[in-house]
């Protein structure tokens, strides 16, 4: 699983570079670095010419999405970074099927940890889980926004005709959401996994329910309801697929 571990580190890293810089090439840039980084501490060297290959392919996957995204919402053909992220996650679960690095300075220094969770762990399970997590961040965000834009749901920029149907918080609190709910998954607490997802359609449920008082045109409360339950769903199948992965 070394490899599709070092692409959901990379591509967690490029979203969550970009929402710190808004510079794409340095978010690409700084996430494929990692990626090759991380690979050739992982000990992916060592499997050959074509693993050294595959290291390379792995990060122009990774500049490959980030140059997707950039293209899908400048352009507005938000299913473009959609299929990219569907293709690249498929050729890494199929390149997985192989076999991973022996060695490692990474093996070492978890090997070396004082925490018995760390010093259990083997570099590609390491690098997986912190993929997934990874991604939850700003991916999980971006992921929201392309298929709300793809739908035709809402478009994911602001208009510039009137105020969008956006909830508060929701970029704040869709990552610790997902957060919450891989984490429950990982440690087996499923029915608490699924008790947060109930408890955020209680909780917005005041918010759906209410009415514009001041007599301002803008959305409605279908239209409002309908990007909650899209952008909801989305984000809880980002965490959901992201444990499957993390269960391969």
């Amino acid at each position: 699983m070394i490899w599709l571990g070092l692409l959901l580190v990379g591509i967690g890293t490029c979203d969550l570079a970009f929402s710190w810089t808004r510079r794409p090439r340095l978010a690409e840039g700084v996430a494929a670095g990692t990626v090759v980084l991380l690979g050739l501490l992982s000990g992916v060297a060592g499997l050959g010419v074509l693993a050294v290959l595959g290291l390379v392919l792995v990060a122009g996957a990774v500049v490959l999405w980030g140059e997707s995204v950039t293209y899908g919402f400048g352009s507005q053909r938000f299913a473009v970074p959609l299929i990219v992220l569907g293709g690249v996650l498929v050729l890494a679960l199929l390149a997985s099927v192989g076999g991973d690095p022996e060695g490692g300075l990474l093996r070492e220094v978890l090997r070396e940890s004082t925490l018995p969770l760390l010093s259990e762990l083997a570099p590609e399970r390491a690098l997986l889980l912190c993929g997934v997590l990874l991604v939850q961040l700003s991916t999980g965000n971006v992921i929201v926004r392309l298929v709300l834009g793809a739908s035709g749901t809402t478009h994911p920029l602001r208009s510039t005709t009137g105020p969008s149907p956006s909830l508060k918080g929701g970029r704040l609190l869709g990552p610790m959401e997902r957060l919450l709910i891989v984490g429950l998954g990982l440690a087996g607490e499923v029915t608490a996994a699924s008790i947060v997802i109930a408890a955020k359609g209680l909780l917005r449920f005041p918010e759906l329910q209410s009415t514009r008082a001041d007599g301002t045109t803008g959305p409605g409360i279908h239209e409002v309801t309908e990007y909650f339950l899209v952008g909801s769903f989305v984000s809880w199948t980002v965490s959901l697929v992201a444990l499957a992965l993390a269960a391969t």
